[in-house]
């Protein structure tokens, strides 16, 4: 394979690109920083096929990036591949409102196969090409100039091993048939939703126990606010006011603004200062939630009961089963909710109950909570047993 030296000119990304144009899939990955910004910083971008490799620099002066993101976003022809992906197609949706399409994670694919919940990279090198990663540059500051040569031979293995393993692991996905079952899954991650910053969405994030309309009314505005201003000021939002303060903010509304100072969490100063003025003033636009904005009670989480917990414990046992012998991780079969919901009676919506999860898991334990599946010890292993008739 034909490694490139650090693409810093635009004449020389171009011609990459409209080479890599022509091949059946690439491998992508990204270094950034984020730790001290709202937005991450995207400080290398690394892309191989199977007959060279690159990192590109995406702070090099001058340098026009439109032929490397209309590969990732509008070539449909060219298959894209990640691993544990996601900050990276985030990275590519804030840049071009698009997410690279369509898309493989090589993760997600190692659940399919029985390699673990979530394996990392290293560990899947290893699997794959009996290669030791080199770990030595994981903690550069990749934002600093000029990268020395250690660090761009590392981050371009990242995307040379990977195209190595990407068609193995293809092949072995043919061979089990489980190539199908990665489609949807594939769809998900691609989904430009999961990346789709919208400040009005922001309180669902935070965790509060009121389902009143004007707690919740006051939660909106504010989390709104402070998404804001994390963006505009480029600081991680707990920088700006945490999660728990915001939740006790929307529960107790200070009465003005003074009284930010007694508000644990915030600076003294906010109870007279610019800051402190701009949320006293989302905390006084607020309105009561309206009902069609209220969560709905999910009743995945209605109270189970003692015999209901019992048939949740019993389906997650099922889960382990299947999941061995089919040897698949248990994550990418069923959630923990899905199983305590369908213990719970709940039978529309769940992902158990639909397409290829259903004929692998689901429609066991479908019988099972109906009383027509069972447990037995043979050999000293734990089995799965029928019974003629749901049992009264």
């Amino acid at each position: 394979m034909h490694i490139h030296g650090l693409i810093e000119d635009s004449a020389s990304l171009a011609n990459l690109c409209t080479r890599l144009a022509q091949q059946p899939f690439i491998t992508v990955d990204t270094e950034f920083m984020r730790e001290n910004t709202f937005w991450p910083e995207l400080c290398l971008i690394q892309i191989a096929d199977t007959n060279e490799a690159a990192a590109i620099d995406p702070m090099a002066p001058g340098l026009d990036m439109t032929p490397l993101l209309d590969l990732l976003v509008n070539n449909e022809e060219v298959l894209k591949v990640f691993h544990a992906g996601g900050q990276d197609i985030e990275i590519v949706y804030n840049l071009t409102g698009k997410t690279p399409h369509p898309l493989f994670d090589t993760q997600v694919a190692a659940m399919a196969l029985g390699q673990g919940e979530q394996i990392g990279y290293s560990n899947l090198v290893e699997t794959y090409l009996g290669i030791t990663v080199d770990k030595g540059a994981r903690f550069t500051d990749w934002s600093r100039r000029p990268l020395d040569k250690r660090q761009i031979d590392y981050a371009i293995a990242d995307v040379t091993h990977l195209s190595a393993i990407f068609p193995k692991m293809l092949e072995k996905l043919r061979k089990t048939g489980r190539g199908a079952w990665l489609d949807e899954e594939m769809e998900r991650i691609a989904d430009p939703e999961n990346y789709r910053n919208d400040p009005d969405q922001a309180w669902q994030r935070i965790r509060v126990s009121s389902r009143k309309a004007d707690v919740l009314g006051r939660l909106k505005a504010l989390a709104a606010w402070r998404e804001k201003e994390a963006q505009g000021k480029n600081l991680p939002r707990g920088r700006i006011v945490k999660d728990e303060t915001i939740a006790d903010l929307a529960a107790n509304p200070p009465r003005k603004q003074g009284d930010l100072t007694r508000v644990r969490g915030l600076s003294a100063s906010w109870g007279g200062n610019d800051i402190g003025g701009r949320l006293m003033a989302a905390l006084e636009g607020a309105t009561a939630m309206s009902a069609s904005e209220m969560p709905a009670r999910d009743d995945r989480k209605l109270p189970l009961g003692k015999e209901g917990a019992l048939v949740a414990d019993l389906l997650k046992l099922l889960l382990k089963i299947r999941a061995r012998d089919i040897n698949v991780a248990a994550r990418l079969l069923a959630r923990s909710d899905d199983l305590e919901a369908l213990a719970a009676g709940q039978r529309d919506g769940l992902a158990i109950l639909q397409g290829w999860r259903f004929e692998q898991f689901g429609r066991d334990a479908l019988a099972l909570v109906e009383g027509q599946l069972g447990f037995t010890v043979r050999n000293g292993k734990l089995k799965m047993t029928r019974t003629e008739q749901p049992q009264e």
